[in-house]
């Protein structure tokens, strides 16, 4: 898929990277040419010098033949003209603007075009962090039947086996967060203090999941 994003911060850098990195093509705009320094000379996409909400920069930058368009300079208003524009006058179905107010993300929310609202995205992994109480769903497949999420494990889980806890709970652990690194764990791995689970797992049984997580193992013999 051909994808321009709008900003070359270090979001738009940074997502322009990821994107190329699993074989699409990709257009940056940014009215800074010395932003573009931020993509490294390994970049192989388009960069574009213009205003991101203006048709002829996007022409330039591929808008006609892309699948998805995000906004992500620092300036909420541009990034939400930049979007509509995309939107409205280029028929871009997968849209996304970066919105720093999240009052005004909900508005924006309501016109149709999807928002990340930086501080609150922020505040809630934050909030993940301070309070990890629950699951937290990341992704659901298109049916609703099953998701991935991360979940709340009871500190009594520290030093059993994966294959316990999958055993016991009913879920597949997708992959470990541990000291800020993605883990992708084997039956054998034992979870270390610190360590956030990340499960998949049936969206009708969040609740038993959950309950099981915070329980902690069944007793040795007992089942």
């Amino acid at each position: 898929m051909h994808i321009v994003i709008m900003g070359c911060g270090r979001v738009g850098s940074a997502l322009a990277q990821n994107l190329e990195q699993q074989g699409h093509t990709v257009a940056v705009v940014d009215q800074d040419p010395t932003a573009f320094r931020r993509l490294g000379s390994s970049f192989g996409g388009r960069r574009v010098t213009g205003v991101g909400f203006d048709q002829d920069t996007l022409r330039e930058a591929g808008i006609e033949e892309a699948g998805a368009f995000a906004a992500v300079s620092s300036g909420d208003n541009s990034n939400i003209i930049a979007a509509r524009v995309a939107r409205e006058m280029f028929g871009i179905e997968n849209v996304a603007a970066r919105i720093y107010d999240p009052r005004r993300a909900e508005v924006y929310q309501r016109l149709g075009i999807p928002t990340v609202a930086t501080v609150r995205w922020t505040a809630d992994q934050m909030l993940r962090r301070l309070l990890p109480s629950g699951a937290e769903p990341l992704w659901r497949d298109p049916t609703g039947g099953v998701q991935l999420a991360e979940v709340h494990a009871s500190t009594a889980w520290v030093g059993h086996k994966i294959s316990r806890i999958q055993e016991e709970t009913g879920v597949r652990v997708a992959f470990l967060t541990r000291l800020g690194e993605a883990v992708l764990p084997t039956s054998q791995t034992v979870l270390q203090e610190g360590d956030l689970v990340h499960v998949m797992m049936r969206t009708d049984e969040v609740d038993k999941v959950e309950a099981a997580f915070a329980k902690g193992p069944e007793e040795e013999g007992g089942h």
